[in-house]
């Protein structure tokens, strides 16, 4: 079950990331409020999961979903290039998540 919570920490933040994008310096408030509430909920989930998955490979997983997720988000919501790297970079994230993942015992 932390797994899965450490999975939807994971896709919170990537919200909350796009959420900063459209908060222009948190001077709009709803799109601020609705970010905040995002980076709460997913830093709480995250805390949750802590409490039976080990730190550095919870924390690594989540930075990961984050990092692939927004990269993601960034390509198909913002048109930012998609390079053969790029590709190739996140393809490794995922890899090392995948890694840390099979690698604990929990």
């Amino acid at each position: 079950m932390n797994w899965v919570l450490l999975f939807f920490a994971g896709v919170l933040e990537v919200v909350w990331a796009i959420g900063i994008k459209h908060t222009e310096g948190f001077t709009k408030l709803w799109p601020s409020v609705f970010t905040l509430a995002a980076m709460g909920l997913s830093f709480y989930m995250l805390a949750v999961a802590l409490r039976t998955l080990p730190l550095g490979t919870a924390y690594a997983v989540w930075v990961g979903i984050g990092a692939v997720g927004t990269a993601i988000a960034g390509i198909i919501l913002f048109n930012e290039a998609l390079t053969t790297m790029k590709v190739v970079s996140l393809m490794l994230v995922i890899a090392g998540i995948a890694g840390l993942k099979l690698a604990s015992a929990s």
